[in-house]
């Protein structure tokens, strides 16, 4: 059973997506916010699997509640599925940045949202519709690294070519393919890079592998 908190400021689209959550099995609401501040203190009390988070709502936004929730040590399995009315902004990589698992638009299909959740419940990708690893390279493109190599000398060369890889966006599955290794050999490289990188979860492995320099942002 997958424990969602749906945190929005408009009572009628919490409803929307309590009546399509609820209508699943494996999927129970445990809580509903209608500013970052609620969803800070619902997530500090309730210990959902994953928030529901708009991103713009008063009190607190959601770029601010997720980054708080994210920050405490208590909250470490809390995963944060952004979602907004808006395409290509700046809250994309505002989100990840701040400790998002992913990032949703709210005009996507219900099974998307579906899907996005049991995705990032798991903690196994990034990729979520609507936000493309393309448009991740556009923000980060516009953002030199901070620092060029901090903390690739603590992974091997075997973790770099894996954090490479999670970066463009492949699986397990097509990491162990393209390796010639077994998807539980690939996902033990990848979690110890996280463990070493102080990673949260793959979406922040691919920010850490932009933001350092390890992966260049393709152009179209």
């Amino acid at each position: 059973m997958i424990r969602v908190v749906l945190a929005d400021d408009q009572a009628l689209m919490r409803a929307g997506f309590r009546a399509l959550l609820e209508a699943e099995d494996d999927l129970e609401v445990v809580g509903e916010a209608g500013d970052g501040g609620g969803a800070v203190e619902l997530a500090r009390r309730l210990t959902p699997d994953v928030v529901l988070m708009d991103v713009q709502m008063p009190v607190l936004d959601g770029i601010e509640a997720t980054r708080r929730i994210a920050a405490d040590p208590a909250l470490a399995e809390v995963r944060v599925l952004m979602l907004t009315n808006y395409g290509l902004d700046a809250y994309v990589f505002a989100a990840l940045r701040a400790g998002a698992s992913g990032f949703l638009l709210k005009d996507a299909d219900p099974a998307d949202l579906l899907q996005a959740i049991a995705v990032v419940a798991r903690g196994d990708a990034l990729l979520a519709p609507g936000v493309t690893r393309t448009l991740i390279s556009e923000f980060v493109s516009t953002r030199p690294p901070t620092h060029p190599a901090a903390g690739r000398e603590v992974l091997t060369a075997r973790e770099q070519e894996m954090v490479e890889l999670v970066a463009r966006g492949l699986s397990n599955e097509e990491i162990a393919g393209r390796l010639v290794i077994s998807p539980l050999t690939a996902k033990t490289h990848i979690n110890r890079a996280m463990t070493k990188l102080h990673c949260r979860d793959r979406a922040q492995l691919v920010v850490w592998a932009y933001e350092s320099g390890l992966v260049t942002p393709r152009r179209r």
